[in-house]
């Protein structure tokens, strides 16, 4: 029996030091626990989302130094680990130096060539380019290895002889995407378990969406199922960055048998080794402690993990949030202060004379609730006065009016980029942006107003997820945080008189309807556009493709009310939402089409299809 440690560490994007004191703590551990491997994650000396860290050569050559680190202490035992592999005497198609993303294993203080060949580093054969991922900007790909060489992929990708003990482990080592092989060409799975390995072991830097760890069971259960071969995956945790984006790593160490089954799996962003026997015979693969694959709901965790980590990275805990009586700023509140005490945190309420009762009320209760200070600062008489100086000033041939529109704009700005702004300051900490990715998608906020702030935590929830959030916090605390009237009270920015909540006023988004349609715009892989929405709706099966409850017939009586609705958000949303975007603040990824740098977006004009111009007017006579 080969016992086996994995560490899932905690990896700090493009610090080898500090990753390296954790590493070598690791293998000290798993040395202590009689372990005859340790398995370390995907690029766990420098970290995986680093931007263009990988053009400084002097970067490159301090990750060298650390892999032999590494090697070194393998005195013992064998260690096996993701990091940059580079040959000085070639380049990358750009024509820095040659780069690849690789696999190291050492043992006995010596690096480990895969069987056959004459590099200590198995290279990764699976480059992905979407989404966050930019594998093909900065590394070459095995497959191209091969090329060069004259050989084939299937040459090239060779199994580890991995020394544990008295016994040779002969292993399959895959990174990351080599398992995620389903709309490749090639198999790196298939290939390695033609070459007789009885284990796969996959060295992951995988980044946390919700439902991404359930496909990858099923995906893996598939594949190992036809192979008949076991795996142990080991993931990355922290939080890493593409400048816009912020991403979990969840760890979550998995172990599944010959037959494709999860055994066993971490805890999502655990910390500490898991450790597990394997049988070479007989590839049994067994967790020593017991492992209950996780059943709970990943939203609140990532997002309280991601705060945490975000605020660490910055080096502040302190916050100050604007707080309306609404449920988005409500939600921000309860998340904060569930990572942060009380005392850390400032509410701060911002009203005019268009703010009512009833939310001035919640507001202050929600405090009370979270026990956090609370302060209340009255901006009409700011805005007042400030428009008064504006109003008729020269401008060339005319003069400055401002509109109501221009005003309400004036109040979002005042509240985030001067008074929380100054606020945050003196408290000694940040303010945040409490936007949705509703309101995002349409640029249903202000620059430089509600659209300010430190950090975006919630700008990758549909406002539908916003409440279930809300009611997430709830369970967490075990009592009502949130006080049960922001849930029920009518969402709005309450900035006039035509967003009266006391008289039913309020946000121009239908969110039963419009967080399903704007979804259908961004989060699928083949994203909807107005010539889909508008087939649908033809066909009669525009809810079902959506997957809202809403009826559109109730919401919109005509062809040509739906049409305006759909026009006037694409609209905005192709448009000047963009330039928007661009300019928010970075948020937590959740989804599978986070803003920022997964959803890649250029300012474009809003474009309608020739076959869309041709439906609307069989619809509503309108070209």
């Amino acid at each position: 029996m080969i016992k086996i440690a994995t560490a899932q560490i905690d990896v700090i994007p493009g610090n080898i030091r500090e990753n390296w004191k954790q590493i070598e703590q690791e293998i000290q551990a798993a040395k202590e626990q009689k372990a005859r491997i340790l398995l370390l994650p995907e690029m766990c000396l420098t970290g995986y989302l680093i931007g263009d860290l990988w053009d400084q050569n002097a970067f490159l050559r301090e990750c060298e130094s650390y892999n032999r680190k590494i090697a070194a202490a393998s005195r013992g035992m064998t260690i096996l680990w993701g990091s940059c592999a580079v040959d000085w005497s070639k380049t990358n198609d750009d024509g820095r130096p040659r780069k690849y993303n690789a696999a190291f294993a050492a043992s006995d203080g010596k690096f480990l060539c895969p069987s056959g060949t004459d590099r200590p580093y198995t290279i990764k054969t699976l480059l992905p380019d979407y989404r966050c991922f930019d594998d093909r900007r900065y590394f070459t790909s095995l497959i191209q290895y091969a090329a060069e060489k004259g050989t084939s992929p299937e040459q090239e990708i060779s199994p580890f002889l991995l020394p544990a003990g008295k016994e040779t482990l002969c292993a399959g080592v895959l990174l990351c995407e080599d398992s995620w092989d389903e709309n490749y060409s090639l198999s790196p799975m298939s290939i390695l378990a033609e070459k007789q390995v009885s284990l796969f072991l996959n060295l992951s830097a995988s980044p946390f969406t919700l439902g991404k760890n359930e496909k990858r069971h099923r995906m893996l259960g598939a594949s190992l199922s036809k192979l008949h071969i076991p795996m142990l995956y080991v993931n990355q945790r922290g939080l890493q960055n593409n400048g816009k984006t912020c991403y979990t790593f969840d760890g979550m160490t998995a172990a599944y048998d010959e037959e494709g089954t999860l055994r066993a799996e971490a805890q999502p962003f655990h910390e500490g080794l898991s450790f597990f026997t394997f049988d070479p015979e007989s590839r049994k693969l067994e967790s020593l402690a017991p492992m209950p694959p996780y059943t709970g709901n990943m939203l609140l965790p990532a997002l309280q993990y991601g705060v945490r980590k975000f605020l660490s990275s910055i080096h502040t805990d302190k916050v100050v949030i604007g707080v309306s009586g609404g449920i988005d700023s409500a939600v921000n509140a309860a998340l904060y202060r569930s990572v942060l005490p009380p005392e850390n945190l400032l509410l701060v309420n911002t009203p005019t004379r268009f703010n009512s009762e009833m939310t001035k009320t919640l507001a202050r209760d929600l405090a009370d609730r979270l026990g956090t200070p609370y302060v209340t600062v009255p901006i009409g008489s700011f805005i007042d006065e400030t428009a008064s100086v504006l109003e008729g000033l020269p401008a060339g041939r005319s003069t400055i009016h401002l509109t109501g529109f221009m005003k309400e704009n004036m109040q979002a700005r005042d509240r985030s980029s001067r008074i929380l702004a100054a606020l945050s300051s003196a408290f000694g900490g940040i303010f945040t942006c409490n936007a949705n990715k509703t309101e995002m998608t349409v640029g249903y906020s202000t620059l430089y107003g509600d659209l300010a702030g430190a950090l975006a935590a919630t700008a990758d929830l549909w406002k539908y997820q916003v409440y279930e959030l809300g009611r997430l916090l709830n369970d967490y605390f075990g009592k009502e945080m949130i006080p049960e009237g922001i849930f029920t009270v009518k969402p709005s920015a309450e900035l006039s008189e035509n967003q009266d909540i006391t008289k039913g006023l309020g946000d121009p988004l239908i969110y039963e309807y419009h967080d399903y349609l704007l979804k259908s715009f961004v989060e699928p892989w083949q994203r909807l556009t107005p010539e889909d929405i508008l087939s649908f709706y033809a066909e009669g099966t525009l809810e079902e493709h959506l997957g809202c409850r809403v009826k559109v017939k109730d919401v919109f009586p005509t062809a040509s009310d739906f049409i305006g609705d759909l026009e006037r958000w694409w609209n905005l949303f192709a448009g000047f939402a963009v330039a928007k975007r661009i300019q928010s603040p970075p948020l937590i990824a959740v989804s599978r089409r986070p803003f920022g740098y997964d959803l890649r977006e250029s300012q474009v004009s809003p474009y309608y299809t020739d076959r869309y111009r041709e439906l609307k007017k069989q619809l509503c006579g309108r070209s």
